[in-house]
């Protein structure tokens, strides 16, 4: 596995070329743009790492599986999906246009902005000091790790800089779909979207998915065998932003990616596999992780469907 990994790596190390770093949430800008990481993390026999896996990044969009994750728990299916749905989305993951105009006006799914704000408001909290920690502390849990910290610079930048987000909140809150104060719930959701990561926890927390909730490196129950199924239904169908349809057919295998520049995949009963690379396509998907996710999935039968 080790040297297949190394290969992919190679294979692709230069191809971040074709894409170009976020830049709309200033401080992303400054992530090299030539990073390219991968690692696996096997159910049977553990964890492997190639190129710059351990490289950080934040891990934007890839939180949101985390706090579908919690909402699932805490709140339960009926709860979540009330509020939001579980459909694929061919807009961008930042459309205002598609949640005004169809009726009613709730997002497709949780894993676009307007869906993960609103799941986040659903927890049962009142601060968001207190959503993020419950969050953050999940993350950890399916990640492996005693503790997941905050990228304060990448956290300050989105807050200031977050129009868009805002004009969906208001707007969700106007037709009733979203309670509580506005403010306190974008903060929470900056928050969440900066914590950092790297190739390796992204590849433990896709594995926590893929073992039915159980994380195979502390052996915790993190998840209901439920809750990881329903997870990785919706990465499957929405995970990639507006190229899901495209990714179900080139690699077959669940996915949530980031504008940090990770992926996370859970391969059902077999492994987790994190890769990143912050030079984006023009959906805000990594062109270097997607091409990694495909070249593994081809060589080692991952596909699910």
């Amino acid at each position: 596995m080790k040297e297949l990994l190394d290969s992919v790596v190679e294979e692709f190390r230069d191809i971040w070329r074709n894409g170009r770093v976020a830049t709309y949430i200033p401080e992303l800008a400054r992530a090299c743009p030539d990073a390219v990481g991968l690692a696996v993390c096997d159910l049977g026999s553990g964890l492997y790492t190639a190129g710059d896996w351990n490289y950080p990044f934040t891990m934007q969009s890839v939180s949101k599986i985390v706090s579908l994750a919690l909402a699932l728990t805490v709140c339960g299916e009926d709860a979540v999906f009330s509020s939001v749905g579980m459909d694929p989305l061919a807009d961008p993951f930042n459309s205002i246009m598609r949640l005004e105009m169809d009726a009613p006006h709730r997002p497709h799914n949780p894993l676009i902005n307007s869906g993960a704000i609103v799941v986040l408001s659903l927890l049962p909290w009142t601060e968001s000091s207190e959503r993020v920690t419950a969050v953050s502390d999940l993350a950890a849990r399916m990640a492996g790790k005693p503790s997941v910290s905050m990228n304060s610079a990448v956290y300050i930048s989105e807050k200031e800089t977050s129009d868009r987000n805002r004009a969906l909140a208001w707007f969700l809150k106007s037709v009733g779909n979203l309670h509580g104060d506005i403010e306190d719930i974008l903060d929470a959701y900056f928050r969440q979207c900066s914590l950092e990561t790297n190739c390796a926890d992204l590849a433990v927390m896709g594995a926590t998915l893929a073992a039915d909730g159980r994380n195979p490196i502390t052996e915790e129950q993190v998840l209901t065998p439920r809750v990881a199924r329903v997870v990785r239904t919706i990465m499957a169908t929405c995970g990639m932003y507006d190229g899901s349809g495209e990714f179900a057919v080139s690699a077959g295998i669940p996915a949530k990616s980031g504008v940090g520049g990770g992926i996370a995949a859970a391969v059902p009963g077999m492994m987790g596999i994190g890769t990143c690379g912050p030079a984006l396509d023009s959906r805000g998907n990594s062109v270097a992780g997607l091409a990694m996710m495909k070249k593994l999935s081809e060589v080692l039968n991952l596909r699910i469907y």
